[in-house]
């Protein structure tokens, strides 16, 4: 009865964690738009987020580590987050809302690879680990829904905040799980070196994923004619799908994590092989739901896989840390591709490095 309520409590962290994430994040491309006329400056602004992101997961992580404990940065984490989302309602020009961007990248990155090792350790049963894990669908999935029934761009950054509170409240209630000190050197090297072709893969397929998420709110919007609530149930497909994939992981899914992996990474491709033949923004809806099924499986069988093998903190947030590199060149692609050519230049880029990504995942040994 006891790690049933410390899952249901894992479970409501990790859904304040990502719902606080997700009522920005989806519309960030929009709310850059109302501060400046130019997409690659929008570009910047997308990805500061992430650019602050990589090296605060990279180091938070491994100090997760080396100190065998995760809740202090995972309380320290909501902290931050609290702050610097909330300080985004004052940002009214490109400089601020930078700013703020990376300060809530910084922030963010703090608790990123402690709450998903902290989930994996909390879960004796760890069939049960992806259903725990699926919250940070279900997180971005109200996340999302919030934005899209508040329709403020201004707002949402004050409920945002509020989320991250929620989660800080839910957190103390869980049990410090104190784990024997990760102090070996050369860790993070021999983790990206023996794991090169999963970290490239993924690298790939979010750089192309990324680009597209940068451009596409605003593409529905401008030239399909969406408001912003018809943009939230275009991603709320995305997350919905995710939150019963990965469910289903936890019961009926049982393949190989690696396989999981591969799988996600390939099917992505078809994702924006559709995208670039929609005409009207309800179109976007099946394509979105493939994409979220795509994740579960990726983000799923590679974090599963890591933590397996090697230390979990720093392993994970070595995979976080990708993606976050990855959000750091996609929005920048985008934004540049979008200035000299049309949008659908992005998605073509998008399907061609997403192909070559699946190619070397397939390089991946178990």
């Amino acid at each position: 009865m006891q790690h049933v309520s410390i899952n249901n409590l894992v479970r409501g962290t990790t859904f304040f964690q990502h719902a606080g994430t997700a009522i920005i994040f989806i519309f960030m491309p929009i709310i850059a738009r109302g501060v400046t006329d130019s997409l690659f400056e929008i570009g910047i602004i997308v990805a500061s987020f992430s650019f602050a992101q990589i090296l605060s997961e990279i180091y938070f992580g491994r100090i997760s580590d080396r100190k065998g404990t995760r809740l202090l940065f995972i309380r320290a984490g909501f902290v931050a987050c609290a702050i610097t989302f909330g300080l985004h309602y004052f940002a009214t020009d490109s400089l601020f809302l930078l700013l703020a961007r990376l300060g809530a990248g910084v922030a963010s990155g703090i608790m990123i690879p402690a709450m998903i090792a902290y989930t994996y350790e909390a879960g004796k049963e760890k069939a049960k680990v992806a259903s725990v894990i699926s919250f940070h669908a279900l997180g971005w999935l109200v996340g999302i829904i919030a934005a899209g029934i508040v329709n403020d761009e201004r707002l949402i950054f004050l409920i945002s905040a509020g989320f991250f509170l929620a989660g800080l409240v839910v957190s103390t209630r869980l049990p410090n799980i104190v784990l024997k000190k990760e102090l070996g050197p050369g860790t993070i090297k021999k983790i990206i070196s023996k794991n090169r072709f999963l970290f490239l893969s993924l690298l790939m397929r979010h750089v192309g994923a990324a680009s597209v998420w940068t451009i596409l709110p605003i593409m529905l919007m401008e030239q399909m004619g969406a408001q912003l609530y018809e943009i939230s149930i275009v991603f709320i497909a995305n997350t919905l799908t995710s939150f019963v994939i990965m469910n289903l992981m936890a019961s009926r899914i049982n393949i190989r994590n690696i396989t999981k992996f591969k799988i996600g990474i390939g099917l992505t491709t078809f994702v924006f092989i559709g995208l670039m033949l929609i005409t009207e923004w309800w179109m976007a809806i099946p394509f979105m739901a493939l994409v979220g099924a795509t994740w579960a499986f990726l983000f799923i069988g590679g974090n599963f896989h890591l933590m397996e093998n090697y230390p979990k903190s720093t392993s994970t947030s070595i995979f976080s840390s990708t993606l976050s590199i990855a959000t750091v060149i996609g929005p920048v692609i985008a934004g540049s591709l979008a200035f000299y050519f049309e949008y659908v230049s992005v998605m073509y880029f998008a399907i061609i490095i997403i192909i070559c990504g699946f190619l070397i995942s397939l390089k991946i040994k178990a």
